[in-house]
């Protein structure tokens, strides 16, 4: 099988490989977005997707825009069975989806129609799901409204997060791709249509997200952390200073004291109080610092927080 591959971050990066060591598949091309600017703005970073595909020495292609008559050329005298797409980041036009002799396909971390958009994983978190899972789904000129191919569902546990998570979901989708993409082209499995009445729709995550309101349910801000682990991360201010938080537990202790006010503070955790009750912070980072513990945070900067 021949196929076009399209995506960005590490995830997708790992179903790459997958697909790049599987004798019966040949990559004939991979798009994925631009290198972007590092942190200081100097050197550009290539993504995830793109140091995988110069690993196999796969050809590659990093358009700023999809309609680009260069790249569609080159595009276009590729033959092959299947796009397969995971987290690419930009809607996909018609004459792509329809470059594939059998199939256009994208794996959506999501239980479709459920979670519709740029940040499943994490929507799933924060909202406090008990399950999430992968669609496989033929894909259309909508956002992520194709026809659905195959799922397959997992739990979601407490010590859950968004790196841990998207681990799982990766992994389930490389033990699935292949089967799914044997049978497409056998064309033995017919696909169900969405029911768009139930879907739901998740927003791009962004830096201002990061911040802690204390005026939430404890539930609320651990799942918060859980979710932005990996970026934005959780943080607050105390006395002007943003202090991030890398480590976070929930105390099951009625509140009556003003949300943000520190509870309590000592080697076992900066104790905050919330709406309903309050948080422990483990491990804290002041700005340019190491993270620390609370048991160090508590020994260097006690007056600090009080």
């Amino acid at each position: 099988m021949n196929i076009l591959y399209a995506g960005t971050p590490n995830s997708s990066a790992e179903i790459l490989k997958y697909l790049a060591q599987n004798d019966s598949i040949k990559v004939k091309g991979v798009i994925t977005q631009p290198d972007k600017a590092g942190k200081r703005g100097k050197k550009l970073n290539d993504s995830p997707v793109s140091l995988m595909a110069n690993s196999y020495d796969l050809d590659l292609f990093k358009p700023h825009k999809l309609n680009n008559k260069d790249f569609k050329e080159k595009i276009e005298i590729l033959e092959v069975d299947f796009l397969i797409v995971v987290a690419y980041g930009k809607i996909l036009p018609k004459w792509l989806l329809e470059l594939p002799s059998v199939s256009s396909i994208n794996i959506h971390f999501s239980l479709l129609p459920k979670y519709r958009g740029a940040s499943p994983i994490q929507s799933a978190l924060l909202n406090g799901d008990k399950e999430t899972g992968i669609t496989f789904i033929e894909m259309s000129e909508k956002l992520d409204s194709g026809n659905i191919i195959s799922t397959e569902k997992t739990k979601i546990f407490m010590d859950d997060n968004k790196v841990k998570l998207e681990t799982r979901l990766t992994g389930m989708s490389i033990k699935k791709i292949n089967n799914v993409l044997i049978e497409s082209a056998k064309q033995n499995k017919s696909s169900i249509k969405q029911d768009d009445s139930n879907a739901s729709y998740c927003q791009k995550i962004l830096k201002v997200d990061s911040i802690t309101n204390f005026n939430d349910t404890s539930i609320n801000i651990f799942n918060k952390f859980r979710a932005f682990i990996e970026w934005p991360g959780l943080a607050f201010y105390h006395n002007d200073t943003l202090i991030k938080i890398h480590g976070l537990e929930v105390l099951d202790q009625i509140n009556t004291n003003k949300p943000g006010t520190i509870y309590k503070f000592d080697s076992t955790g900066l104790y905050i109080n919330t709406i309903d009750s309050v948080i422990v912070i483990t491990h804290l980072q002041l700005p340019n610092r190491n993270i620390i513990s609370s048991s160090d945070a508590f020994n260097s900067y006690k007056d600090f927080f009080r």
